[in-house]
């Protein structure tokens, strides 16, 4: 009998032991959460039991139910901007989250131009980066880092941290998306937390859930952990490994940087990418949120020996994409390319202008436009080809005057010549006297061009006239 009471002591003292709660790394310390919601929170706790919460803003106690399993899910209402506040969670054992600041929250994702920590690359630096660092200190400011990790099937948690953001953590966080948090601070004067999962060399069908890909027949899909050919490439094992973990996590929207990875396959990519947008959103569960995304930059593929290729099809398919979704917006960084480096040193402007568009259009912040101007169409007089642009209510213009050094025009015989190109108000004015009976006209349509029209200080992406084949 006393044996039979000692083993019900320790298993008794075994249960309270596993009963305390456990968190995602995306739940911890230092956290932001995304302020006036409804807050998505999970983990695990003691199969069946109840988990006690208790917010210390509002000195309430709500409780979750554990399944079979241990796993609960909930939601919290949070408060407007502020902090720093704490959450403890119950389940026979305290669990408490310290230092955690309501304010906005963003997911910033991509390939290697999101990933480009402020440091640089070796032998790619960011412009500027030395001072911006040195005075990025900022206890307002809370970065993630999700670990790299490629998966078949998907995984319950991520690898990182919340920091605070100071000279040596900003130094090794993205530049891309320090520089958009920065100036949401600076503007909005609240909180700023970004969560960065990208990895350098991921294809778009990587980020995707296999479901997903069902309309594209000619990706790959893996059928083992032992058939991924590539750990970024190949289909789904970036959303296994590094999205499907973090997805419910509550937050304002998603900034994205990629493409180079997909520029010999562009034909499809607005599809692809409109498609990875809509799972992202029908998963997340929090409608149509903002979905800003960075067209790449123009950089000579040559040198990577990809002359078989045209990157400006591929910014084509980005600038086609934004008319395809609700709620997304395009960067354009005609003006900030790097003719022999993938990884351009202007990540400020990068950042800068999805700032631009997210205080536009997400917070409604009045006296900044961060929507450049877009082809729109073209007529032809003669041999003059004219061409109208949206997005430009203040008109356009070249960097060197009312001119563009980087036009081409042609004719029926679909060969292109550089034309003279002048601007008159609104409109841009064409002319070559190789084609007297023009069809067509370019816009530095080629990988490396330094884009020199703007409108209202954002440049003007490449675009063609013709529907011609690559």
């Amino acid at each position: 009998m006393k044996k039979l009471i000692l083993l019900s002591a320790l298993v008794a003292a075994a249960t309270t032991t596993d009963a305390k709660v456990t968190l995602p790394k995306i739940f911890s310390d230092n956290m932001v959460m995304q302020q006036n919601a409804k807050a998505n929170l999970w983990g695990d706790a003691n199969a069946n039991s109840t988990v006690k919460i208790t917010t210390s803003w509002n000195k309430k106690t709500i409780t979750a139910k554990a399944d079979g399993n241990g796993k609960w899910k909930t939601a919290i209402d949070t408060p407007t901007a502020g902090g720093p506040y704490s959450i403890s969670f119950n389940d026979g054992e305290k669990t408490e989250l310290k230092n955690i600041l309501m304010g906005e929250l963003w997911i910033c994702s991509g390939q290697s131009n999101m990933e480009m920590p402020m440091k640089g690359f070796k032998n790619q630096p960011v412009e500027n980066a030395v001072e911006d660092i040195l005075h990025s200190g900022d206890q307002q400011m809370r970065l993630f880092t999700v670990k790299r990790v490629s998966k078949y099937a998907p995984v319950d948690d991520v690898v990182g941290s919340w920091k605070e953001a100071t000279p040596e953590s900003v130094r090794d966080f993205s530049a891309t998306a320090y520089y958009f948090g920065r100036e949401l601070r600076r503007m909005l004067n609240v909180p700023v937390g970004l969560i960065v999962t990208s990895w350098g060399g991921s294809s778009c069908e990587a980020w995707m859930n296999r479901d997903w890909l069902k309309a594209f027949p000619q990706i790959e899909l893996p059928t083992s952990q032992e058939t991924i050919k590539s750990p970024n490439r190949t289909a789904t094992v970036l959303y296994n490994g590094m999205l499907k973990p973090i997805i419910g996590v509550t937050m304002r929207g998603v900034i994205w940087y990629q493409g180079e990875e997909n520029v010999s396959r562009s034909s499809y990519y607005a599809d692809l990418f409109t498609r990875m947008i809509k799972g992202w959103r029908d998963e997340w569960q929090e409608g149509d949120f903002p979905f800003y995304y960075c067209q790449i930059a123009p950089y000579d593929y040559s040198i990577i020996k990809w002359e078989q290729y045209n990157s400006a099809f591929l910014r084509e398919q980005q600038m086609k994409a934004e008319q395809m979704s609700k709620n997304v917006g395009m960067a354009c960084l005609m003006d900030s390319g790097l003719e022999y480096g993938i990884h351009p040193r202007k990540k400020q402007l990068a950042g800068m202008r999805l700032a631009l568009l997210a205080l536009s259009k997400t917070y409604g912040v009045k006296g900044i436009n961060g929507e450049s101007p877009v082809y729109k169409d073209v007529t032809f007089q003669n041999d003059t080809a004219v061409v109208t642009f949206d997005h430009a209510p203040m008109w356009i213009y070249g960097k060197n005057g009312l001119k563009s050094d980087l036009v081409e025009i042609a004719g029926e015989d679909k060969v292109f010549h550089p034309a003279k190109a002048w601007i008159i108000h609104s409109k841009l004015y064409v002319k070559s006297d190789e084609v007297k009976k023009p069809v067509a006209v370019r816009y530095a349509f080629k990988d490396w061009a330094d884009g020199d029209l703007f409108g209202d200080g954002l440049p003007v992406s490449s675009f063609r006239t013709d529907n011609w084949e690559h």
